[in-house]
């Protein structure tokens, strides 16, 4: 039954920990409007070729129009393929595409255990030779498997090493960001253990079963390594630079693109007048700095 409450908790902590992170990017003081064009929510041509309203004869007496498709459209083209990575360093999109493809699929493997243990506790074995929408899911649910965990293990591990023998990667590269893709990669390497022992899987489903009827979770030696890699893993990413698959929304929706024009008596105005009068907390403390030298430059 821990086993059961440590799978509870995982999700329960993982999901709450990534909305307390939105929570947190929604509460950040005003970013430094760098207002980089082209902004996609500029409808028409004027979201293509960078131009923006601001060209309008008095726009502030205009009803502004945003595109909020081309918006959308942008930004998925960044979350689900990697957009500027691929056009700015091509040998790099390979190896991050890999990983991020390998954890989509595995995302949509997921959803595709839960239906299919829902099928199965509503009388409708999930099996290859079930036929129709079982034999459906059965055979998606091994094909989103089986290669998001082969990306994302090659993604992983690729990356580990290219960061470790490439100077110009190496230079840039913390050992909190070795270990997260050494991390990433154990925690494949051991569902790949226990897939070899159920190709179709069945110990995926149950799981779920289990978690659905809050039955305790029965599970061998090397599942249950898995599940608790895992657990930590859900725990563990949140809380790190890993968690900008919360950031992405932010970082272009409310930093790149925030084009919201300053307007007298706005809302915007009063953002601004807020961030203007924010005075940092914390004072100068980079490691290089040396007090003393300070107070002695000073007199």
């Amino acid at each position: 039954m821990l086993l059961t409450v440590f799978i509870y908790v995982s999700i329960v902590a993982f999901i709450g920990l990534s909305l307390y992170k939105a929570y947190q990017y929604a509460n950040m003081p005003m970013h430094g409007r760098w207002e980089l064009y082209p902004v996609p929510k500029e409808p028409g041509e004027k979201g293509h070729y960078g131009g923006s309203y601001y060209e309008d004869l008095e726009y502030w007496n205009k009803p502004r129009q945003v595109s909020h498709a081309g918006e959308i459209i942008d930004m998925l083209k960044e979350m689900l393929f990697i957009k500027n990575l691929f056009i700015n360093q091509r040998r790099q999109w390979y190896l991050s595409y890999a990983l991020h493809l390998g954890i989509y699929l595995l995302g949509l493997w997921t959803v595709l255990l839960a239906v299919g243990a829902i099928m199965e506790l509503s009388g409708t074995p999930v099996t290859a030779t079930e036929g129709g929408f079982a034999s459906l899911v059965y055979y998606v649910t091994l094909l989103a498997g089986g290669a998001g965990a082969i990306l994302l293990g090659f993604g992983s591990i690729a990356l580990f090493f290219k960061r470790s023998l490439n100077n110009s990667f190496a230079k840039y590269t913390t050992p909190q960001e070795y270990f997260n893709l050494f991390f990433l990669f154990a925690v494949v390497a051991s569902g790949l253990v226990v897939w070899s022992g159920d190709v179709g899987f069945n110990y995926g489903r149950e799981i779920f079963k289990s978690l659905f009827t809050f039955s305790p979770v029965v599970a061998d030696t090397a599942l249950t390594i898995h599940i608790l890699l895992l657990g930590a893993v859900m725990i563990y990413i949140p809380q790190t630079k890993m968690s900008h698959y919360v950031g992405k929304y932010f970082a272009f929706h409310k930093v790149l693109w925030d084009n919201e024009p300053n307007l007298r008596n706005s809302k915007m105005e009063s953002v601004i007048r807020e961030a203007i009068s924010y005075k940092p907390k914390a004072s100068w403390s980079a490691p290089h700095i040396n007090p003393a030298a300070q107070q002695q430059d000073k007199k």
